[in-house]
């Protein structure tokens, strides 16, 4: 038996991944078990998890792989700074002292911290490294169901790279072609987050969610001033106007008087039209790069599968065009395509790359869903709900489905924690918070009463592979809910001449579909498609929803409010079931009823997270 611990850490998203035998069986990220968003810390919690998971010491792993190279990252940080002296000295000042004590040296660093887990753990020689964007290659390309695929990965920053193309035979990945930093697709459209007043790592997926609602006008002084993009997808971006390389901020004043207004403060300015312009403008210009580059792409090497990974593989609409127009006979996205993912590809990279061994192709992927998580046991359960002092009922799994699926068609809101917790940002149906789609209300409910959070957030339904082709424009599977596509014409209500004179946030409140819930204002929806194999019990609970009301489909989102991450124990539900509007519970077996339960454990906790 081999055992290999992945790890990704120190920049945000840290995570921990284990395989035993070249398969995957457990991974997490930090953030999960600190309740620190994005956490970067070292993933003590997550590494105790996927040891526990399976029964291990930290004496019985054989090989532990670190995502990326920080010598090469701490040239990279040398070689910037030099030619920008002495400016950029307060950004230098505060990065080295970092550098010095802890990252230059990791591997003593890691060590020490792999000590705090087995204090017989003397072997730093396990230790080894992988480069950043092979991490990401090799989550893309390992699990998927490819024998061999182009891989496409981008992000912000690895070491130097920043966005890379490699192709995968068998059990070997070869990169291709690299663009590198200062010059990035994720570090452009972190820039114009920043500009929003949205958080960078964390807050690109608003500016995503915002598009639909404003004009892409700035387009055009996008192309002519912030980038030089060449014909096959190749680009520099114009320094000019960004700060993020030596400074403190993503952009410079010369951003702002570009685009005629200043950085946004949240605090202080309601997003309006121009905001939601800006948003369409920097989400098309994506688009239209990835789609320059995916093109080239599949001409120049003719291979018919492409793989993605990294932080803009989770632009599910630029998936959803990718996929549009049919450069690739198939796509496969890794669900945790985040930094988090590298501690799973890294490992995977050490097995397959380094060790030389045979990959084992599963015909769907061999991610099993991204359920690796923790998970809790009836008996478990029902101890900490007694500790908790909650009042429950405990019903066998087929009647907890018939009164969940009954209560969501009763347009109750129902906090779904179930089996092993997801890997990756999105909630698959394990730690869920679902309704019913075919309100017009439920969107608004949902983000202001029990999400706290901006009313023009979309929703993603989760849909019964089976009834996919009746109710949305795709065909393909979309396990990890990172393809966007259109819902079928004939469920669509069109708007009527004043409606299509609304702008922005107005929109909003007009219904565009029979699943109006899960309709974006272009009609298009983020789309999670449920598999019996790898989610028996959600597709149960779809499937009966279904019989009642007609309807395949659940609204999906994940079980936390804003800021917060997706609740990883039974203390964390019910702490955010008691400080929400939600009206049930629905944990293992038992249902919990906010109506039965003590008002004195109702809860405030909005202010323990900062805003996302």
């Amino acid at each position: 038996m081999t055992v290999i611990l992945g790890i990704s850490a120190f920049y945000h998203d840290s995570a921990a991944a284990l395989l035993i035998d070249g398969k995957i069986v457990s991974a997490a990220q930090e953030e999960r078990f600190t309740r620190k968003k994005h956490d970067a810390n070292y993933p003590f919690h997550a590494i105790e998890y996927v040891l526990e998971n399976s029964k291990l010491k930290l004496t019985d792993v054989d090989h532990i792989i670190f995502y990326e190279k920080p010598f090469l990252k701490f040239e990279r940080l040398l070689e910037t700074y030099l030619p920008f002296a002495p400016k950029g000295f307060k950004s230098f000042s505060i990065a080295m002292p970092v550098w010095l004590r802890e990252k230059l040296f990791q591997k003593k660093f890691i060590f020490e911290n792999l000590k705090r887990h087995d204090k017989d753990f003397d072997a730093i020689n396990r230790i080894n490294f992988s480069e950043h964007h092979v991490s990401h290659a090799s989550s893309a390309f390992f699990p998927s169901p490819f024998e061999e695929a182009l891989i496409l990965t981008l992000d912000g920053v690895g070491e130097w790279a920043t966005s890379t193309l490699a192709v995968g035979k068998k059990n070997q990945i070869k990169i291709l072609k690299e663009i590198h930093f200062p010059h990035s697709l994720g570090l452009l459209y972190s820039a114009f987050t920043y500009y929003l007043g949205f958080k960078v790592n964390s807050g690109e997926y608003k500016v995503m969610g915002l598009a639909p609602y404003g004009s892409p006008k700035y387009k055009d002084i996008i192309k002519s001033k912030l980038i030089d993009l060449k014909e096959d997808g190749s680009f520099r971006l114009n320094m000019k106007y960004f700060n993020y390389p030596t400074g403190l901020t993503m952009t410079n004043k010369n951003f702002s008087k570009l685009f005629g207004k200043p950085v946004r403060s949240p605090e202080n300015e309601e997003i309006n039209q121009f905001h939601m312009d800006i948003a369409a403008s920097i989400q098309v210009v994506i688009e239209e790069i990835i789609l320059k580059i995916v093109e080239n792409i599949s001409t120049e090497y003719k291979i018919k599968n492409l793989c993605l990974a990294g932080g803009v593989a989770l632009n599910c609409v630029a998936n959803g065009k990718i996929l549009k127009k049919k450069f690739f006979d198939n796509i496969w996205i890794q669900p945790a395509a985040g930094d988090a993912g590298g501690s799973l590809g890294s490992a995977l990279f050490y097995w397959h790359q380094v060790l030389n061994k045979d990959r084992k192709i599963q015909k769907s992927d061999s991610m099993n869903g991204s359920f690796l998580g923790p998970k809790f046991e009836d008996e478990n359960i029902e101890r900490k709900l007694k500790g908790l002092n909650a009042n429950y009922q405990k019903f066998s799994t087929d009647e907890m489905i018939d009164i969940v699926a009954e209560n969501l068609k009763n347009q109750k809101t129902v906090g779904w924690f179930q089996g092993r917790m997801e890997f990756g940002p999105r909630a698959l149906g394990a730690r869920s918070i679902l309704a019913d789609p075919r309100s017009d209300k439920m969107q608004k409910i949902l983000n202001l009463k029990i999400k706290y959070r901006e009313s023009f957030r979309p929703f993603a339904p989760s849909i019964i592979i089976d009834d996919l082709t009746d109710w949305f424009e795709l065909s393909l599977e979309s396990p990890y809910m990172l393809l966007v596509s259109e819902i079928k014409s004939n469920l669509k209500i069109e708007m009527t001449k004043e409606e299509k004179q609304l702008f922005g946030i107005k929109k909003l409140n007009i219904k565009r579909s029979s699943i109006p819930a899960v309709t974006h204002v272009d009609y298009s929806s983020r789309i999670q498609t449920v598999h019996k194999k790898t989610n028996p019990i959600y597709y149960k609970l779809i499937h009966k929803f279904k019989e009642l009301t007609g309807c395949p489909i659940l609204v999906n989102t994940s079980f936390n409010i804003r800021g917060e991450p997706i609740v990883c124990s039974v203390e964390d539900a019910f702490t955010c079931f008691m400080g929400t509007n939600l009206d049930i519970l629905a944990i293992g077996n038992f249902l919990l009823f906010k109506e039965d339960q003590n008002k004195k454990f109702s809860i405030n906790y909005k202010k323990e997270f900062e805003l996302d």
